[in-house]
């Protein structure tokens, strides 16, 4: 069975860091495009930061570019997500999503993604 689990988020003042992971089973990480994506309440699920299968460039949004890095643990099997300088519109479920259409770019959509986690709470406030 193919799988996603997020971990790592939790509660966190502004201005502080988590990293959030992303562990697969069923399948290895390292073979296919993973996207990271997180939805606030009352908003669409937008695109944060994906890496692709082909080991180019990442891709981030403009709001959390320079404060968000993604990479990949090959070892572990798990794509992380490093969030430093976290404000409160930063507070959002986060996902991580397996994109397997073996295209060598990533996507900051949801549309190409085929197996999703189950999400991970991350909430920025004093």
């Amino acid at each position: 069975q193919l799988q996603l689990v997020e971990s790592g988020g939790g509660l966190v003042q502004p201005g502080g860091s988590l990293r959030l992971s992303c562990a697969a089973s069923g399948f290895t990480l390292s073979s296919y495009t993973i996207g990271w994506f997180r939805q606030a309440p009352g908003k669409e699920r937008e695109g944060i930061s994906c890496i692709s299968r082909s080991g180019g460039s990442p891709n981030y949004a403009d709001s959390v570019k320079g404060r968000f890095t993604i990479s990949r643990d090959s070892a572990k099997n798990t794509v992380n997500l490093q969030m430093n300088s976290l404000k409160p519109e930063d507070t959002a479920v986060y996902y991580c999503a397996a994109d397997f259409s073996f295209l060598p770019v990533c996507f900051m959509t949801p549309t190409p993604y085929d197996t999703w986690g189950q999400g991970t709470q991350v909430t920025v406030s004093s």
